[in-house]
């Protein structure tokens, strides 16, 4: 029985270990990308880089506080994916903003710029949705990172394809409509992820009474 508990503690030490090396990669990743991604938004004039940038930001704040709490307990987890949620819903209401204050300026964005960063960052989530893909259903805090990602590939795509519609039209609408999509998608996920947290921290604080007493 002693050896049991021993294996799957030390199971349990290897497992945090691959998910620590995992989320610093990704964090490294994404903290890079946003700096990239946000100067040539600024630069060209993309409503939708400018949303994707800050989804990078975003993300490696979220990519922050998991390896925060990876050696923490389920309470600490569940806190961690609640702020991940809050910091998902601000941002997602920002570049909604964002998006209906770029309409004044009736300038499209410079396609080229849109279409070679919007590129860069698909391969980079790319890369990022492999590596946490076998870790998303280890727990809340490994599954709210993975969404995370799992979104980043939607909004890389929508760049590119506003990137298309607007070389096509020559309006700046297809890009203030991705911008507009893209923070939609980030306060339905961050929604998702606050119902999850909540439920969590319950149930983390009903064990926590059941111990006590």
């Amino acid at each position: 029985m002693e050896q049991c508990c021993e294996a799957k503690t030390s199971e349990l030490a290897a497992l945090r270990l691959r998910q620590g090396r995992v989320l610093a990669t990704v964090l490294a990743v994404n903290a890079a990308m946003f700096c990239i991604e946000f100067g040539a938004g600024l630069l060209s004039g993309s409503t939708a880089l400018l949303a994707d940038s800050l989804d990078m930001l975003g993300d490696s704040l979220v990519y922050g506080f998991s390896l925060f709490v990876l050696h923490r307990s389920l309470t600490w987890r569940a806190r961690a994916a609640l702020a991940k949620g809050l910091i998902m819903a601000v941002f997602g209401l920002g570049v909604l903003i964002e998006a209906a204050l770029s309409i004044h300026s009736g300038v499209p964005p410079r396609v080229p710029a849109m279409a070679a960063i919007g590129t860069l960052a698909l391969l980079a989530n790319a890369f990022c949705f492999f590596l946490l893909w076998r870790h998303r259903a280890d727990d809340i805090n490994l599954r709210s990172t993975w969404l995370c990602s799992r979104n980043d590939l939607i909004a890389n795509g929508a760049v590119l394809v506003a990137a298309a519609l607007v070389a096509w039209s020559g309006s700046l609408w297809p890009d203030l409509i991705v911008g507009a999509g893209i923070a939609v998608l980030f306060l339905r996920t961050a929604s998702s992820v606050l119902r999850e947290s909540v439920t969590e921290l319950a149930r983390a604080r009903n064990d926590a009474l059941e111990g006590a007493g």
